[in-house]
């Protein structure tokens, strides 16, 4: 098991050791010499990983044992950029090109080979110090800790309730109090408190729990260090504001005037999530109008100042959050752990106390120790090892250092093989939401993931990983579908933590401006993963990077990229307003690069070859334009994540691009009418077998080549997600009558693409969850097709035309459904209705009418006994009317479902502007 899995200590050895190995296979046969030392090395660093896995289990060690252990990590570094070096140069040997060509190559590939050959002398001789430590040290001798954790398969349960906190009900009702006040004049709240007490949670309960009397609301997050123009894009894009264009160049005090503009007349409810300081508030302030009109802000900060600062010095707007009480301690602990505050063994009790004494009602502590608690054995034993372990916390008030300490507790007991993969979470900053699969994607280009015999695919255990780390409370979920987690938020104080543990073991390098670059220059190790989180940093950023092998940068990045020889992960996020165009032309010099991340800049500009950059796997250019898509980036062997939009022309041969799982690609008409290079990139994409994910823009697409994309899509047998972007009318319906084709769909987002009728292969899709349909007409039969989709669990369905008479759907159909949106130009109102047994567990009915409502409701809606909440949509006249009817018709639901009127008016400027009515059903 030792070989199979990464730890933070060994992270590096098992490629090394896996590289050394193949120095000693037949490809270098005629390196006779490298062949040796690389079989010597082999041998020694196998028996010290061996080693260091066993010490990665032991809580505390002997510092000398610890340096032992750092130094080898480091060495492991250097030998394997050695490696990689050497390698390199073989490759190039074989490289064609005339006489003098050659002879140049000949006389540096010669002085390479001479550096080389003392570089790994050197390192000899650094293995052979190490294994004389080694055996000095009786490293062998030590023990680890025995016991194993067990996942907790409660994954979804436990995040059900996780946007309810025990014990809420009485702040959230006394900050909604003080809120709702008659004062018309623009009124502050803050919600200030020690971080892990649970104020943003606070926060949403109020926010979501108060609607009707304002027409304007936004909650967003500030952030320790926030880059203003960035925040206030962000406040705008919450506010429902439009975006402009990337290419402008905006000032904060212009969009702080854009946001008075539209703010201007509105009763507005506000949340400021996380000031830090008070700088940030006074800025952000100046956006918010008192216009008199009963506006209101929630801030939540940790520091009083700020909470002062924001109301006022108004003490009746300072909201200060405590720790839980004893009682709800107890009923948030127990539910976490036995899923009722009723369910703990007697012999369990005393123990359980103690642990809650330690926690300090901090509802962080408790759910960090529940869920650890929840996934050990219910034993007398384990549990009094735990309390044990979290050592004596002061008895009020616990410190961040004291917090530490029992998130350490979670580290502590974390898997081996999760805790280099937790820990590379430190390269993002502190409130940025991360994408699950893109997570993913990183983990696997630097390594942190082996195959096993039970999981092949690095991408499923990835997942497998990442579904761990939730459970364990150990990220906050952000945006879940249907029980998946597809992105997630590290708290701000587990963050602290992954930093110090990362400069402990010198994993990630982080630097917020020029003195904290400045100060890696005298650091005791190499700087081996950075991440940046500002705009610039002068000429001290050029220092040191030859051996970063992860960088990340939060801004405008100056530094040559030549600079980065050994960097396998490039991950850019810059800011539009300062940053147009990224040169990315040097980008082939990074031999070792696997993934390249881009966005937030208008365009990029890709070199004109990639086929130097043999292990590239993951190329996402997300939002931004690519001029030119270099012609030989079907010959990289190892891509399988491509996200690009271009201007110019497509990748001919596609086809040749047999290690793609992920194609999400966008184009212009200009690009569709060069020559056939359109066609032929739309025929090559039927000979792409592994392709699981397909996003591709239809709109500029001629009917032959829309003839030619349907057929290449139905030869796709591995397909889980396809999405069609822009609008097309299939007239000869060729994609609608292909057969046997997406038995292994999950995803179809195909509403752009107008079929005549249900297409038939949508029978019996076991596996798709999630459907997007558009048709010209339909049959009540064909909507029972759909209604027999077993996993189907969100259904957006359009017909232009549907049929006269009302369907009731029966027991049986949409078994699993939670979503459901219905559209039409005609009545869906009349078309509907409902058999008892029908959509048993549909949550969300939405109805869209583009003509007038003629009075009708869907009958039976009282047999959806899940349903919580009915949205419409449409040109409905005589609100009071269809509010009528449907309060008649839910007013014996026993759910209580709320009811959303949206319709559509015109202003005074001319452009259409939502209006919503919530309306609950009567008692």
């Amino acid at each position: 098991m030792a070989g199979g899995i990464v730890t933070v200590a060994s992270g590096v050895m098992n490629p090394l050791i896996g590289k050394l190995t193949t120095l000693m296979g037949d490809e270098y046969k005629k390196f006779k010499g490298v062949r040796k030392q690389a079989s010597f090395l082999q041998k020694e660093l196998s028996a010290m990983n061996a080693a260091l896995h066993k010490l990665e289990l032991i809580d505390e060690i002997d510092p000398t044992v610890k340096d032992w252990r750092d130094d080898v990590r480091e060495m492991a570094y250097d030998m394997e950029n050695c490696i990689d070096d050497f390698i390199r140069q073989s490759r190039a040997d074989n490289a064609k090109g005339g006489f003098i060509k050659k002879t140049a190559r000949c006389i540096k590939k010669l002085r390479e080979r001479i550096r080389i050959a003392h570089q790994m002398e050197d390192l000899k001789t650094l293995a052979l110090d190490a294994k004389d430590r080694h055996k000095r040290y009786q490293i062998d001798d030590w023990k680890p800790a025995s016991g194993s954790v067990i996942v907790d398969p409660r994954l979804r349960a436990v995040y059900q309730e996780a946007h309810t906190l025990v014990g809420i009900d009485g702040p959230r009702e006394e900050i909604a109090m003080r809120l709702m006040d008659t004062q018309k004049k623009l009124k502050v709240v803050a919600i200030v408190g020690f971080g892990g007490l649970g104020k943003t949670t606070l926060a949403k309960q109020v926010y979501d729990n108060l609607d009707s009397p304002f027409n304007c609301k936004a909650f967003f997050s500030v952030s320790q260090r926030p880059h203003m123009a960035e925040l206030l894009n962000n406040f705008q894009l919450k506010l429902g504001m439009d975006s402009p264009s990337s290419s402008c160049t905006r000032k904060v005090e212009d969009m702080i005037e854009e946001i008075r503009g539209h703010l201007n007349k509105k009763r507005y409810l506000i949340v400021v999530d996380d000031v830090w300081d008070e700088s940030s508030w006074n800025i952000l302030k100046c956006a918010l109008r008192e216009d008199n009109n009963g506006s209101r802000v929630i801030v939540t900060t940790r520091l009083v100042g700020v909470a002062s600062a924001a109301c006022q010095n108004d003490c009746e707007g300072i909201y200060r959050l405590k720790s839980l009480n004893e009682q709800n301690s107890r009923m948030l602990f127990l539910n976490r752990i036995f899923g009722s505050e009723h369910g703990c063994p007697v012999q369990l009790k005393e123990v359980m106390a103690d642990i809650l004494k330690k926690c300090h009602g901090l509802p962080l502590a408790l759910i960090t120790i529940a869920s650890l608690l929840a996934s050990e054995e219910r034993s007398i034993k384990g549990w009094e090892s735990i309390r044990d372990s979290l050592g004596a916390l002061s008895a009020t008030n616990p410190t961040l250092e004291e917090m530490k300490s029992i998130l350490y507790l979670s580290y502590k007991h974390l898997p081996a093989h999760l805790r280099a993969c937790f820990l590379y979470l430190g390269m993002y900053p502190e409130d940025r939401e991360i994408f699950m699969d893109d997570l993913v994607r990183q983990w696997i280009a630097e390594g942190l993931l082996v195959r096993n015999l039970q999981v092949t695919d690095l991408e499923d255990l990835g997942r497998s990983y990442f579904n761990e780390l939730v459970n364990r409370s150990m990220i906050d979920p952000c945006r879940t579908e249907y029980g998946e987690v597809l992105s997630f938020r590290v708290h701000d104080i587990m963050l602290d933590f992954i930093l110090s543990k990362c400069d402990e073991d010198n994993f990630i390098s982080v630097a917020n401006n020029c003195e904290d670059m400045a100060s890696l220059h005298g650091s005791k190790y190499k700087v081996r993963r950075l991440s940046l989180r500002g705009a610039t940093y002068g000429p001290t950023i050029d220092v040191s990077l030859s051996q970063v092998r992860s960088f990340t940068q939060f801004g405008k990045i100056i530094s040559p990229l030549s600079l980065f020889k050994y960097l396998r992960v490039f991950r850019i996020e810059g800011y539009m307003e300062s940053w147009k165009t990224l040169d990315l032309t040097a980008i082939g010099e990074l031999f070792q690069l696997r993934y390249l991340y881009v966005s937030g800049v208008d365009s990029v500009q890709l070199p004109a070859e990639l086929q130097g950059l043999v292990f590239l796997e993951t190329l996402a250019i997300h939002d931004a334009v690519t001029k030119n898509i270099p012609s030989d980036i079907v010959h990289l062997p190892h891509l399988s994540y491509l996200q690009i939009e271009t201007e110019g022309m497509l990748p001919q041969w596609i086809g040749n691009m047999k290690s793609l799982r992920n194609l999400l690609i966008w184009y212009n008409e200009l690009t569709t009418r060069r020559e056939v290079n359109a066609m032929k990139f739309i025929t090559g994409i039927g000979e792409l077998t592994n392709l699981r994910d397909l996003q591709i823009n239809v709109g500029f697409l001629e009917k032959p080549e829309l003839d030619a994309l349907a057929c290449s899509i139905g030869k796709l047998r591995n397909l889980r997600c396809l999405q069609l972007i822009g609008t097309v009318h299939e007239d000869n319906d060729r994609l609608g009558s292909l057969s046997n084709i997406f038995q292994h769909i999950e995803q179809f987002h195909g509403s752009t693409w107008i079929f005549c009728r249900v297409p038939l292969w949508m029978d019996g899709l076991h596996y798709l969850h999630i459907l997007d349909l558009h048709v010209e007409e339909m049959s009540t039969e064909e909507f029972h097709v759909l209604g027999e989709l077993s996993s189907l669990v969100k259904l957006k369905f359009r017909s232009s035309h549907i049929p006269k008479e009302r369907a009731i759907l029966g027991t049986g159909l949409f078994p699993v459904l939670e979503d459901f949106e219905f559209c039409s130009i005609e009545d869906v109102t009349a078309y509907l209705g409902f058999d008892e047994g029908a959509m048993p567990n549909v949550r969300i009915l939405a109805l869209h009418n583009k003509e007038e409502w003629d009075g009708s409701v869907p009958v039976g809606m009282e047999y959806l006994l899940c349903l919580e909440r009915i949205q419409l949509h449409g040109a409905y006249s005589g609100d009071d009317a269809i509010v009528s009817a449907f309060r008649s018709a839910l007013s014996v639901h026993p759910n209580r479902p709320s009811v959303q009127h949206w319709h559509v008016t015109k202003t005074s400027y001319g452009r259409s502007a939502v209006m919503r009515a919530a309306i609950q059903p009567s008692s």
